[in-house]
């Protein structure tokens, strides 16, 4: 027999045979303290305390009830787990020790005294687990087109079991607590979003928790395509040949657009000089384009196109330079007869020839507005009238 079972087989009997002793004092060993149940997170220490008096030359055993396994005799490890050791104070307090706890650990746990008959306690080693979150059975980062329905799923495990709480990242990058809304649900593990815009991209976290020390949190990033949205301060403009004109564009897309401008039908303009400002914030593209156009030939008046295009579509505006019109203004001097006095009436004061009622009338035109030449034109009608009739 190998010395160490012979040393258990020894202790065993030695414990069988205190259980018939009678106490020469008359007075029996009892527990002054039940065993308290205990809850230990998983890999912690958990440590099953026993409280004895006047003990004398019995002995304290520790059992696990469910395999009905011997733990521990006095101060002897019986089982062959290194993880479970035994300590005491005095003979009266009586531990017992099981490190790096497993979920297997859970159950109930017996403090025993070798007395005819047997005194016993139980106490529970109650083992809880942290949340963890399953990475395979929770969504994970996606791209959407604006419009479709995403639900989002977070699976996550523990003891006791975790609760699920949604949450997103806001402006300033904090986390916020995904409410119900007519455009978001969830349920549990499920976060439905409904017609998803643009404005619901970004970073959605889930966190699993249960009371156990550290919560999970798992990031789910989702982004949201969309056509670009085309925008220009100003859509026409007035300017004189040799001029410049700055048209200005403005763009948000995703995914990241290509944008130009055109002139007319469908020339790409490649003007040096010309400005590009892209930047990537609030989960989308944003491009500011400027661009000078140096009015040198009339042909370079007319439509003008901002255009941008992604795997969403295409889309432009249209600026139209025009030229400005020039005002035209009418002399106040009158009209210069040169008159024949061979044959004269009086004319208001005038001398008017029949044979030629007159040989020149010059009228100085310089720049004036078309209203006034029309009503300029209609004085001098009636003024020749009233030469011919006379």
């Amino acid at each position: 027999m190998a010395p160490a079972v012979r040393i258990v087989a020894i202790l065993l009997l030695e414990f069988v045979a205190t259980c018939v002793q009678k106490d020469i004092s008359g007075i029996g060993p009892k527990f002054s303290a039940p065993v308290s149940n205990v809850t230990v997170p998983v890999g912690r220490e958990g440590v099953m305390t026993c409280t004895v008096q006047d003990l004398h030359k019995y002995k304290v055993a520790w059992l696990r009830v469910d395999t009905q396994t011997i733990l521990t005799i006095d101060t002897l490890i019986i089982t062959k787990s290194e993880r479970v050791a035994v300590t005491h104070t005095e003979q009266r307090i009586w531990q017992l020790r099981i490190k790096d706890i497993k979920e297997s650990d859970k159950g109930w746990y017996m403090c025993q005294i070798n007395t005819d008959p047997m005194k016993s306690q139980m106490g529970y080693l109650n083992v809880v687990v942290p949340p963890d979150i399953l990475d395979h059975q929770t969504s994970q980062d996606m791209t959407v087109k604006e419009g479709s329905n995403v639900t989002l799923t977070c699976a996550a495990t523990g003891v006791p079991e975790p609760t699920i709480v949604w949450k997103r990242v806001g402006i300033e990058g904090t986390l916020s607590i995904v409410e119900h809304s007519g455009a978001t649900t969830h349920d549990g593990s499920v976060l439905n979003i409904f017609s998803i815009q643009r404005h619901n991209a970004g970073e959605y976290h889930c966190v699993a928790s249960n009371g156990v020390r550290p919560s999970m949190s798992k990031r789910i990033m989702v982004t949201v395509d969309f056509a670009p949205i085309v925008k220009v301060p100003s859509r026409q403009f007035t300017a004189d040949l040799g001029q410049s004109v700055s048209l200005e564009c403005y763009v948000e897309a995703h995914p990241d657009p290509i944008t130009y401008w055109m002139r007319g039908k469908g020339d790409i303009i490649h003007y040096p000089g010309m400005i590009e400002e892209k930047q990537f914030s609030d989960n989308s593209f944003s491009v500011r384009m400027l661009i000078a156009i140096h009015l040198k030939k009339h042909s370079d008046f007319g439509y003008y196109k901002c255009v941008a295009k992604n795997s969403q579509g295409i889309v432009e505006e249209i600026v139209k330079i025009q030229k400005r019109i020039s005002k035209i203004t009418i002399q106040d001097e009158p009209p210069t007869m040169i008159l024949d006095e061979k044959y004269s009436n009086s004319v208001t004061g005038t001398t008017v020839s029949r044979q030629n009622k007159f040989r020149e009338l010059v009228l100085r035109v310089e720049k004036s507005s078309a209203c006034l030449i029309q009503l300029e034109f209609a004085l001098f009608l009636v003024m020749f009238l009233k030469l011919v009739i006379s």
